[in-house]
């Protein structure tokens, strides 16, 4: 192995370690989202409100393709990414109201 190769190994593998820590934050934090939108859901239950908010759904995917631009995260990625998140979440907010 070359030392351009070794360096390049290295660096691969810093780039990887980082790569898992990040994967593990996303994780925790989408636990975290859910258990506030698990509550979220309750209360709509408890309530009668309807599990879903297509206005704050919209606000909300708006605002996120705005950050991915910031972000320099192409915003239809981001668009996708949250439309998958809301369904999950009205799901959730279905199964409240069963």
């Amino acid at each position: 192995m070359t030392e351009a190769t070794a360096r390049a190994a290295d660096l691969l593998k810093e780039h990887r370690a980082s790569i898992d820590r990040l994967d593990a934050i996303l994780v925790y934090t989408l636990a975290e989202r859910f258990k506030h939108t698990q509550s979220v859901g309750r209360l709509k239950a408890e309530h009668d409100l309807p599990p879903s908010d297509p206005a704050r759904e919209a606000s909300q995917i708006e605002r996120l393709e705005r950050l991915a631009r910031e972000a320099d995260l192409d915003p239809e990625f981001a668009r996708k990414f949250l439309n998958f998140v809301i369904s999950e979440v009205i799901r959730h907010h279905e199964n409240f109201q069963k």
